[in-house]
């Protein structure tokens, strides 16, 4: 059995018509026997697994915001989407500063807001997709309705707690 550090992870939570559109694409194009998730737009990687985490968290009042995605980015093995917003910026450092002395290197360096599709492929079935959805791609806006915190569980994740944005 694997063995992993028990672990919550932060993710924002999109308006139904975007989470149903990136969840297609993911489903489309990523490799089946690797995807364990729905599309999503992960704030923390690794925030420590204890009852304070979500008190933390639901503690946190923000109104619903826009963000733009802007573009489309080639991860080598794989392709994501860019999202861009003023507000997820503010969100997220306001988070970091509460959790700082917990974090993980990986959630301490920049943060790249970005949805992945496609991952764990080939470098070239990940330039294939990138050049067929740059064709007709368009920045479009997605609307963040609030933060979804999960067990990691070594893979998979599980669904701990729903926070609604005002």
């Amino acid at each position: 059995m694997q063995q992993f550090e028990p672990a919550m992870i932060l993710t924002v939570r999109l308006d139904e018509q975007s989470q149903a559109h990136f969840d297609k694409l993911r489903e489309a194009h990523f490799p089946p026997e690797r995807n364990f998730l729905k599309a999503h737009l992960t704030l923390f990687h690794k925030l420590p697994d204890s009852p304070e985490t979500a008190e933390l968290i639901a503690d946190l009042k923000h109104p619903r915001f826009n963000m733009q995605v802007s573009k489309l980015i080639h991860l080598g093995a794989g392709v994501a989407y860019k999202l861009e917003a003023p507000e997820l910026s503010s969100l997220r450092n306001g988070i970091k500063v509460k959790f700082e002395a917990a974090l993980s290197a990986q959630d301490r360096k920049g943060f790249r807001a970005h949805i992945t599709i496609q991952n764990k492929t080939s470098p070239e079935q990940a330039s294939a997709l990138m050049a067929e959805l740059s064709k007709d791609f368009t920045p479009f806006e997605v609307k963040a309705t609030g933060l979804d915190l999960w067990n990691y569980l070594g893979g998979p994740w599980l669904h701990k707690q729903f926070f609604p944005f005002a």
